[in-house]
């Protein structure tokens, strides 16, 4: 299931809904094809979805990498 996840949830989707976005966006102003800017808007909010699920999973992988130990600072 992970592997689903991280193949699915790579930095190539990123990329892919970016250059989507731009590409709507470009075709609309120069009258090409006539969509809702919330289509724009939903395909933006799909990237930062994208995106938040790359830095967690990345930020997952380094916390099991790098085990973080606090020091208790003794004030006697």
């Amino acid at each position: 299931m992970q592997e689903v996840i991280n193949s699915l949830f790579r930095y190539e989707m990123f990329i892919l809904m970016g250059f989507l976005i731009a590409l709507g966006s470009l075709l609309k102003l120069i009258g090409v094809i006539d969509v809702s800017s919330d289509w724009i808007w939903f395909l933006a909010g799909i990237g930062l979805v994208c995106e938040g699920i790359i830095s967690l999973l990345k930020q997952r992988k380094f916390d099991r990498k790098y085990k973080i130990i606090e020091r208790v600072n003794d004030e006697t």
